[in-house]
């Protein structure tokens, strides 16, 4: 069995291998081919397991400027968990590191037997190949049939050009938060670190426009939180909120949601916003029920340990 990165040339090998409706991988063949139009995807950033002329595996790193995340991991045969997991340790060292995996899944994966036994290879393969932390994440979707929000009648909402008032602000709301990507960085890196990092990746990664951030304040002037309303190369999305610590408690999220929701509609256009919160962060699930957003899919991110 030979591991490489894909060619062009290797094009029709590889698509029939990216079903339409697959559970547990982001990409069919249409949107394989459409984000390798768009630089989302790459041949270099898609590896294959290839043995006599077949090509048994693929797996498809998604990235900007560099791969940044696996998304897509397809495999045939009895033996596709090993395959699998031989393919995304050959590749984590020429990439130089294991990059987590989202794992799309439908938001009753636990029902349905197909996505158990989706998930159960995709899950061991990984494993296999380092990515042994999981997390699991709520997929959340706002149309205009569940109406704009109005403006909160207690907070109001300014812009902030300064970089580091977001990053103390970051900072700040890290504190006891129940996103597990943030806390486990903040352990491993700072809070400071991460803070900086998390700024630096909504401004530089994230195609919504700076000038969108919002600082939530009471009528006194007091910051309580803040809002980042963004989009990527599909959709407008919640990038961030967070209630500083001292003022949790109050239903603020609420308030903050409520004005990104209300900006990306009203301010950008938007007919669709989707967010995505942690399966253990219910204040925040709840929050997005109550403004009209449905649960309509689940991300379950594998992660190396750190």
């Amino acid at each position: 069995m030979i591991f490489r990165p894909m060619t062009e040339a290797d094009l029709d090998r590889v698509l029939p291998l990216l079903v339409p409706g697959e559970v547990g991988a982001w990409s069919d063949a249409d949107a394989f081919r459409h984000r390798l139009g768009t630089g989302e995807y790459r041949h270099e950033w898609t590896w294959i397991a290839e043995d006599a002329g077949d090509v048994h595996a693929v797996a498809v790193w998604w990235g900007q400027a560099k791969p940044e995340a696996l998304d897509t991991l397809h495999a045939r045969g009895d033996d596709r968990a090993a395959v699998a997991a031989r393919l995304l340790s050959t590749a984590h060292e020429s990439l130089g590191s294991a990059l987590d995996y989202h794992v799309l899944l439908p938001a009753d994966w636990r029902d349905r037997p197909d996505a158990v036994a989706a998930l159960h290879w995709r899950r061991e393969a990984a494993g296999r190949a380092g990515l042994t932390e999981p997390v699991e994440r709520l997929r959340y979707e706002w149309t205009r049939q569940a109406g704009v929000p109005a403006p909160s009648p207690r907070l109001r909402f300014r812009a902030e050009p300064d970089d580091e008032v977001f990053v103390d602000l970051f900072r700040r709301a890290v504190q006891q938060s129940l996103d597990a990507a943030s806390t486990r960085e903040a352990r491993t890196v700072g809070a400071q670190a991460q803070a900086r990092s998390d700024v630096e990746f909504y401004r530089d990664s994230m195609l919504g426009d700076r000038a969108w951030w919002r600082v939530a304040e009471t009528a006194a002037g007091e910051p309580v939180g803040f809002g980042v309303p963004s989009r990527n190369t599909g959709f407008a999305t919640v990038g961030y909120l967070g209630v500083l610590p001292e003022h949790r408690g109050h239903g603020y999220v609420d308030d903050i949601l409520a004005e990104i929701t209300r900006f990306l509609a009203e301010e950008t256009g938007a007919d669709v916003i989707r967010a995505d919160t942690d399966l253990t962060n219910q204040p925040m699930a709840k929050s997005f029920e109550r403004l009209g957003y449905t649960n309509f899919a689940r991300r379950l991110v594998l992660s190396p340990p750190r």
